[in-house]
C-alpha cells in the first residue's frame, strides 16, 4: 500500500534532489498539505495521482520553481495576487508555503475544491492566503467590498482557459503595470503572435518528470 502521509524529512530530501532545498518548517507544511490532499482525494477525486510522491513529482514541483520565478519579477512590494482556477491548491498552496509576499487569493468555482482549499489553508495558517469560492469574474468585486484594491498586481493561470482568451478575460482585472504568469507545457508565443497591447516578459523552463514546462510572464504594453 502506498504511503499516504510523507514525513517532513522525505519532502526535504525530494526538494534537495531537485536543487530546490526548503527549510524545515516549509517541509513540515508541505508534508501536511500532501497528507491532507491524499486523504481528501480518496473521497473527492481532487487530482489524478493517488500517492503523495507522484503528486509531489508532477504537481508540487511547479511551486518550487515558481517561487524563484516570482522573486525575479518586478512586482509591487506587497502584491495583490489572483490564482484563477486554483483547483486543489496547485500551485497556489505549496507556493504560499515558500513565497509569502502580498495578499494571495485562490479563486475556484467548484464546491469540493474550494472546500478542500479552505480546510488546507486554515490548517496550515498560511499568511495572507485566502480562498474565494465563486466565479473568477466576480472575485475582484468581493475584494472591493472588503475595501481592497479593485485590480490585481499579479494573476496566475494554470490551464484556466486558453491563453489568448485568458489575456482578454483578465485585462480589466489587472493594474496598468500588472503581470500575468501562465504555467504552460509549451514555449511562449512569439511577440508578434500576442494580442495587441501585450508584451512578453520573463520566461523560464524547468524539468518535470522527464518533460519540460514553462512560465510565461506577460504585461499590458
Amino acid at each position: 500500500m502506498a504511503q499516504t502521509h510523507p514525513a517532513p524529512a522525505e519532502i526535504a530530501a525530494a526538494a534537495r534532489s531537485l536543487g530546490r532545498p526548503v527549510q524545515a518548517d516549509q517541509a513540515a507544511s508541505l508534508a501536511d498539505y500532501l497528507g491532507q490532499l491524499v486523504k481528501w482525494n480518496k473521497k473527492m477525486n481532487l487530482v489524478g495521482p493517488s500517492d503523495w510522491r507522484t503528486i509531489f513529482d508532477t504537481l508540487v514541483v511547479d511551486s518550487l520553481y515558481l517561487a524563484d520565478f516570482l522573486d525575479g519579477l518586478d512586482l509591487a512590494g506587497e502584491p495583490l495576487c489572483l490564482d484563477l482556477g486554483a483547483g486543489a491548491g496547485l500551485p497556489g498552496i505549496p507556493l504560499r508555503v515558500l513565497w509569502t509576499r502580498g495578499d494571495y487569493w485562490l479563486v475556484e468555482s467548484r464546491d469540493k475544491r474550494a472546500t478542500f482549499m479552505s480546510s488546507a489553508t486554515g490548517r496550515l495558517g498560511l499568511t495572507g492566503t485566502n480562498v474565494y469560492h465563486g466565479r473568477a469574474e466576480d472575485a475582484l468585486c468581493r475584494l472591493a467590498d472588503r475595501g481592497q484594491h479593485a485590480t490585481a498586481d499579479l494573476i496566475l493561470s494554470r490551464a484556466f482557459m486558453p491563453w489568448p482568451a485568458l489575456l482578454d478575460f483578465v485585462r480589466p482585472m489587472l493594474r496598468p503595470r500588472g503581470t500575468v504568469v501562465i504555467l504552460a507545457n509549451t514555449p511562449p508565443p512569439e511577440e508578434a503572435e500576442l494580442p495587441p497591447g501585450w508584451s512578453l516578459g520573463d520566461v523560464a523552463s524547468y524539468p518535470v518528470a522527464g518533460k519540460t514546462r514553462y512560465f510565461w510572464s506577460l504585461r499590458p504594453a
